[in-house]
């Protein structure tokens, strides 16, 4: 399974990749590791339908957001986060404010063979903690993930934050927390629902919804940055069609009323 980190080295490769002697501009898109199977799939589908290239680097958000804060050369930004898109388009950096594409959903990720049992309420982790049958846990880094956010007050909800102390490996981005738990890093990991649905992670693991309640709405919001050209237009107002929504949708996540 290649689950990516962000960094410059990340667009530095796209970049190189556009100016490679006969190969066609693509459009470079800055993407929330939530999006990795979903986006993957759209994205072929625009290819075969179009034509037109489309480069994709997968990350935490906040990493990408100081990125193009930064000047890094994305054409289009797609959060898990909308504030990130919010205060980006505040300093000036994008075009305007974008579109609210998706509400994302967090899950409880227990891969095949761990001591853990996965249910929505999580009694099965707190008992695991508790017998200490749980050495770790993984999450995103809330200090920069929307999903390690969700994570942390779905954990502080359940009465779970303060035991977990210790024992949490954080991912860099939920995509790398998911890797975490099916590696054995972890014995399992509070991650996006979207990455569990994959048939990837799917024949490896279980997972259970965790109820939105739990945490606050991860409202995902993309757009397109000062520098986009008329090819990333083009694969903005895609994604806002209804095959790329139906994609999302079958991932699991909540779609807004376009």
């Amino acid at each position: 399974m290649s689950l990516a980190t962000p960094g410059w080295r990340a667009w530095l490769l796209c970049l190189a990749v556009l100016i490679l002697p006969g190969r066609c501009p693509a459009t470079t898109v800055a993407a929330a590791a939530d999006l990795q199977f979903a986006l993957a799939e759209i994205v072929a589908d625009y290819r075969r339908t179009t034509g037109r290239q489309v480069s994709v680097a997968y990350g935490s958000s906040g990493h990408f957001a100081r990125q193009i804060a930064q000047g890094a050369p994305f054409e289009l930004f797609i959060s898990a986060d909308e504030e990130y898109v919010l205060r980006l388009a505040a300093q000036g950096r994008l075009r305007d404010t974008g579109r609210l594409y998706a509400i994302g959903r967090l899950a409880l990720l227990v891969p095949h063979g761990s001591p853990l049992t996965a249910d929505e309420r999580l009694s099965g982790l707190a008992a695991a903690i508790a017998d200490g049958r749980l050495r770790r846990l993984a999450i995103a880094n809330p200090e920069h993930a929307p999903y390690g956010r969700a994570a942390r007050a779905a954990l502080e909800h359940a009465g779970l934050w303060s035991a977990l102390q210790g024992r949490l490996v954080l991912g860099d981005n939920v995509a790398q927390a998911a890797q975490f738990a099916l590696s054995g890093s972890a014995e399992g990991g509070i991650v996006a629902w979207s990455l569990s649905r994959s048939p990837e992670l799917a024949r490896r693991s279980s997972a259970v919804l965790i109820p939105a309640a739990w945490h606050p709405p991860i409202r995902q919001r993309m757009a397109l940055t000062r520098g986009a050209d008329e090819a990333a237009a083009h694969f903005f107002d895609y994604l806002q069609q209804p095959a790329a929504r139906a994609v999302l949708a079958r991932y699991g996540f909540l779609l807004p009323e376009n």
